[in-house]
């Protein structure tokens, strides 16, 4: 497996909406490990292809305590076919947005068809923080990020300090800027 270049913003793919996988071949599976391998590296939950510049319909998840990998669901072209009336707040944040967190309401539970590693078509119905990690992956193949959902201002903060910290990283690495 390899580890994949993690986006951050203000980077233009994570704003450019995804294209559907034509079926999980071997390169598809190979991007699932990857990304997988890639999320754990980074201490994520999820992650979206986007995320390390693809622009396929393919995200990783995982909430588990175990986070080896056994209980994690690669999911390609992943679509959500209902979702619940019922709102449920999460402090989220995002490893293309990183070290900022802000709570955003999402339905409480959803249900979500897709391709699995095995090219086999799947549904799963999933509530709290798997329903919220998926929705936000989803976004994600959509060209949208968490801080969307929050007011102008607040993104701007948020998105400054993200820009600030990668100046200052960049100096520490001796980049001209």
């Amino acid at each position: 497996m390899t580890l994949l270049r993690l986006r951050t913003i203000p980077d233009p793919v994570l704003r450019e909406k995804a294209s559907p996988v034509k079926a999980v071949d071997k390169p598809v599976v190979k991007l699932m490990e990857d990304m997988l391998e890639t999320m754990y590296a980074d201490n994520g939950i999820g992650l979206a292809a986007n995320q390390v510049g693809i622009l396929e319909r393919v995200i990783t998840v995982d909430i588990s305590e175990e986070r080896n990998g056994t209980k994690a669901l690669l999911m390609a072209n992943p679509e959500i076919t209902w979702k619940s009336e019922e709102p449920f707040v999460y402090r989220e944040g995002c490893l293309s947005v990183p070290e900022q967190y802000a709570e955003v309401t999402r339905p409480r539970a959803i249900r979500v068809s897709y391709l699995d590693k095995n090219n086999k078509k799947q549904e799963l119905e999933a509530e709290c923080l798997l329903s919220i990690c998926i929705q936000h992956e989803i976004d994600h193949l959509n060209g949208v990020l968490f801080i969307d959902y929050l007011s102008p201002l607040k993104r701007r903060m948020l998105t400054r300090k993200v820009e600030k910290a990668q100046k200052q990283k960049d100096n520490e690495n001796g980049k001209v800027l």
